[in-house]
């Protein structure tokens, strides 16, 4: 079996400390990332989070685990890449 199929079977969670910063395991990969949001596709499916600041302080995803540092304003699964919204987030048109 494969390291990433190890992942994908992983547990995945995460925690944040008074929204600022995140740690994150159950990672197979990052999507894109900018100041403005992180999309990583986890165990558990496709997750974005959004802030300000954000950086990716660790990235090892042998192990499956990313950290991020800066200011967590919202987090949220889904099934597909989200389309881009001024900058990370916005609501996909029909035929994006």
């Amino acid at each position: 079996m494969n390291e990433r199929s190890d992942v994908n079977k992983a547990v995945h969670s995460f925690s944040s400390k008074m929204r600022n910063g995140m740690y994150i395991d159950g990672v197979s990969d990052v999507i894109s990332f900018d100041e403005g949001g992180v999309v990583l596709t986890t165990s558990c499916g496709n997750m974005a989070i959004e802030g300000e600041q954000l950086h990716v302080t660790v990235l090892n995803i042998t192990d499956g685990i990313v950290e991020i540092s800066g200011k967590i304003g919202g987090l949220y699964y889904f099934e597909d890449k989200p389309a881009v919204k001024s900058g990370l987030f916005r609501k996909r048109k029909d035929g994006d």
